[in-house]
This record gives C-alpha cells, sequence and structure tokens, in this order.
C-alpha cells in the first residue's frame, strides 16, 4: 500500500485506537512491581505513542503531500524503468527524443473520462538534450487540445512547479491545478493552456534552487532551455516566449520569477506564490556557487533588478499581511520591477505558507497566466 493511501492511514490509525484500550486495559495488571511488569509499562506506551505519531503524521501528509510514496519518504531515488525512443513519434504522442510518455490518467472533473470533455494528464520523463537532466512531469492536456474546432492549433504552455521537497502529485492533489484551470476556461475566465507540472527537485535529494551549479546539475539550463525544447516537440504548444509562462509556489515560486526574469526569451509570464528572493544555502543544497560571487548575484532577483538592465516580461507575486514571512521582500520586489518588465500582486490580508492559502491565490493567478500568453 502507498504511503498516501487511505488505507494505510486507517491501519495505523486503527492500531492506535487498539493499543490505547490496551493500555487501559492491562495498565492495573502491570503496576505492579517488577522488571516484566515495568517493560510492559514502556512497551505499551512507547507502541501507543509511535502509533499515534504514526497516525498523525500520515493525516498531515495526506493532507499536504509533503511526500509521495514510501522510497520519496526515506531518500531513495526511483528507478523508472523507462525506454527512450529515439526515433522520435508522431505528434502530439509524447514519444520524441527527449520526451517519453509512460502513463495517462484521467483529470478528475466532470466528463474526465473522455478527453474532448475533461482534457487528460500524460505522466512523461522529460530527458534534457542540453543539461543533461533526465525528471518526470505530468502534462495536462486541456478539452479543447481533443477537439475538432481546434485541431492543428498550438496552445500556450505554462510550467507549474512544487516546492522543496514537494512532488510533483502536490499539483495534482493537493493544489488541484488540472481541476482550477479546467473549472476558469468553463467560466469563461481564462483560456485553454498546456500545464507541465513537476518539482523543482530534478537532482533528488538535493535542492538546487534551480541553478547551474558548477560541476553538478544544470537545473537552470534545464527549465530555460531543455524543457520547453522537449514539451514543443511532442505535443502542439508555441514555441515562442509570448506561448509559455512559468508558476510555482515557495521553493518553486522563487525558480519561476528567476527563470522569468533571466530569460525573457524564453517565458513571456512568471508567477511566484509565496516565494523568495534569492537562493537559499543549506545543508539541502549543498556548495550552489563554488565560491563565485557572479554566481551568487545571478541567483538573487534584487540584485538582478538593481544592477542588470530591465529584461521585460511580467511578473505576478503573492504574499499575505498576516502569516507569510515574505511580505517586505515582496514589498521590495515590486518597488524595484521597472519597465519594460511589468509586475503585479495579490495580498492576502491573511494566509500562512500553505496549501490552502495557495489554493486561494491559484485560479486568479491561472487567469493572470491566461491573460498574458498567446496561442500562436
Amino acid at each position: 500500500m502507498g504511503l498516501t493511501s487511505t488505507a494505510v492511514l486507517a491501519v495505523v490509525a486503527a492500531a492506535a485506537v487498539a493499543l490505547f484500550a490496551a493500555t487501559v486495559r492491562f495498565w492495573p495488571r502491570l503496576a505492579r512491581p517488577g522488571a516484566a511488569a515495568v517493560s510492559g509499562r514502556i512497551g505499551l506506551l512507547l507502541a501507543t505513542q509511535l502509533t499515534l505519531f504514526a497516525a498523525v503524521g500520515l493525516a498531515a501528509n495526506n493532507a499536504f503531500l509533503f511526500y509521495g510514496s514510501w522510497a520519496d519518504l526515506f531518500g531513495q531515488q526511483q528507478e523508472l524503468g523507462v525506454v527512450t525512443d529515439h526515433e522520435g513519434g508522431a505528434e502530439g504522442s509524447a514519444a520524441s527524443r527527449h520526451m517519453t510518455r509512460i502513463a495517462t490518467q484521467h483529470p478528475d472533473v466532470p466528463g474526465g473520462r473522455v478527453p474532448s470533455a475533461g482534457g487528460r494528464i500524460d505522466k512523461v520523463v522529460v530527458s534534457g538534450r542540453t543539461s543533461g537532466i533526465e525528471s518526470p512531469a505530468y502534462v495536462y492536456l486541456p478539452p479543447e487540445y481533443f477537439q475538432e474546432a481546434y485541431a492543428g492549433r498550438t496552445f500556450p504552455a505554462a510550467v507549474v512547479l512544487t516546492g522543496y521537497p514537494g512532488t510533483a502529485e502536490n499539483l495534482l492533489k493537493g493544489l488541484r491545478y488540472p481541476q482550477t484551470a479546467h473549472e476558469r476556461v468553463k467560466a469563461g475566465k481564462a483560456r485553454p493552456m498546456v500545464l507541465v507540472m513537476l518539482r523543482p527537485t530534478v537532482a533528488p535529494p538535493r535542492d538546487t534552487e534551480c541553478v547551474d551549479v558548477p560541476k553538478g546539475p544544470r537545473t537552470e539550463t534545464f527549465f530555460a532551455k531543455d524543457l520547453p525544447e522537449a514539451v514543443a516537440g511532442s505535443y502542439r504548444v508555441g514555441k515562442k516566449a509570448r506561448n509559455w509562462g512559468i508558476i510555482g509556489n515557495s521553493t518553486g515560486g522563487y525558480c519561476a520569477l528567476k527563470i522569468g526574469m533571466l530569460h525573457p526569451d524564453r517565458y513571456a509570464a512568471s508567477v511566484g506564490l509565496s516565494a523568495y528572493y534569492r537562493a537559499a544555502e543549506d545543508p539541502t543544497t549543498g556548495d550552489l556557487f563554488h565560491g563565485r560571487q557572479e554566481l551568487r548575484d545571478r541567483a538573487d532577483l534584487m540584485w538582478n533588478l538593481e544592477n542588470r538592465p530591465p529584461s521585460g516580461g511580467s511578473f505576478l507575486v503573492t504574499t499575505s499581511r498576516e502569516g507569510e514571512g515574505n511580505l517586505t521582500s515582496t514589498m521590495k520586489f515590486i518597488e524595484r520591477v521597472k519597465a519594460p518588465a511589468r509586475v503585479s500582486s495579490i495580498v492576502l490580508d491573511s494566509g500562512g505558507h500553505n496549501f490552502t492559502t495557495w489554493r486561494r491565490e491559484i485560479p486568479p493567478a491561472l487567469e493572470w497566466l491566461s491573460a498574458r500568453l498567446s496561442a500562436d
């Protein structure tokens, strides 16, 4: 049974209840002195507490999807077992030289089992031609992609990033990006877009902060060059900057803003939900810059705004007056963006650094993205 399975949660919760009941029942018998009685009391207390903590942890993980599998929880790299077709496939088949489709699933929307009514979600593996990075991702294709009226037409695309150490499944189950995109289009508030959903941790378990690490993972290159090329080679999406946007939360939000700022020739619009504005440097990142100050400066968005010529592109940043730690830095970011770049914001009265807050921000953020991207 998987880590996020409700059956696992039910079994562990039932075990916690059973052990609590056993403690109440057998405690009088174990109240006498002696090594056996003391050991019994210690064993019952430990077992009850461990199962209780496990049940609470599983419930929290199911709600926020910090980890998507047992292997992810224990930091084990999962073998995908994928054979890449280097001959290329038919257009739209996700079987290009640099992308392989390994599974499909139905979006959780009305009519989701019929692609022309609910769209489709492809699980793919992207192989970076330049970076050499290989990463799993999910590609949401809207219903219009399969409708005759849109046959032969290209669509705008948005890269969607989780935080660290989140999984791509967070974007499907916890943050509900496909469902929200579907609802916004049906409500006439957004245009259909292809969503490419993955985590920024493309070299797990290391948090590379979307940096090209000297002698290490070239994460910036993967997101700025390889990923758009692979997607455009497999699906009907545009290839120009005006066709592409990028959005993320927390670490993913920082990555989205940075990639958009440094590569306006690739991404026309960038959204940072609860983002921070310079690369983290801690035990999860390791040595990102190898002592090179110019690389550290490049990863600092405020430094770029102050020291580089304005780059263009559109930015959306979010924060809250109570509950977020990025309010002051977000206001500084807004002040420092200069034309030809443009900046917008969502400032909530209150909201923490969590899925509940981001679910309030994603609908207007997708509408904002849709208004700034074109299909051709």
